[in-house]
């Protein structure tokens, strides 16, 4: 009984630690490098009817070539609503608008806002770290409640507790690993 209480323990943290590794590669993914990417504008929120809807909602994307974004939209009333939203959304780029689709134009980024990116992915990837130690943490709660109520001897908890820290350290190299991506993506530009 107690092996299988431990087995869920660790499978709940290794799912909630695998979430954050996700998250932390969408948010990543997010972050302008001077190069098109869709993963940059899908989810911003665009007024459409009366509801707020993500971008890849209304529209698909396509990269005709590195600096260049196209959006077309499905439905071309939605177009200026589009582009207002991509204005408002602080990535600093200029919809042009042909009357059947949206092209965005990346210009290469200065320096000085590459590191300014730079900074912006590892407080990202620390918040990511900081998801996944406090999954640690709560698992060990659980292990060690299962150890109080007798559900486990202490060699046991040693045992998972090792095994808990083994999960974590792996997720939080993934991080790392897509932090040094990510940042060596920003540097090259």
């Amino acid at each position: 009984m107690s092996d299988e209480m431990v087995q869920a323990v660790l499978e709940d943290a290794a799912e909630r630690m695998d979430k954050a590794v996700v998250h932390a590669k969408s948010e990543f993914a997010a972050v302008r490098t001077g190069r098109a990417s869709p993963a940059l504008v899908e989810k911003i929120p665009v007024e459409y009817y009366g509801s707020t809807v993500p971008l890849q909602q209304l529209a698909s994307f396509s990269v005709p070539e590195a600096r260049m974004l196209l959006i077309s939209p499905f439905d071309k009333g939605s177009m200026a609503a589009i582009e207002r939203s991509i204005m408002d959304s602080n990535l600093g780029l200029n919809p042009s608008n042909d009357g059947v689709s949206i092209r965005l134009a990346f210009p290469p980024l200065t320096e000085e806002r590459r590191k300014e990116f730079v900074r912006l992915v590892k407080n990202k990837a620390e918040e990511s770290r900081n998801a996944v130690r406090g999954t640690r943490r709560d698992a060990r709660k659980d292990l060690e409640g299962l150890e109080k109520d007798g559900d486990m001897t202490s060699d046991d908890l040693h045992r998972a507790e090792a095994e808990l820290d083994r999960l974590t350290k792996a997720h939080e190299a993934q991080i790392d690993e897509a932090l040094e991506v990510k940042t060596k993506e920003l540097l090259e530009g």
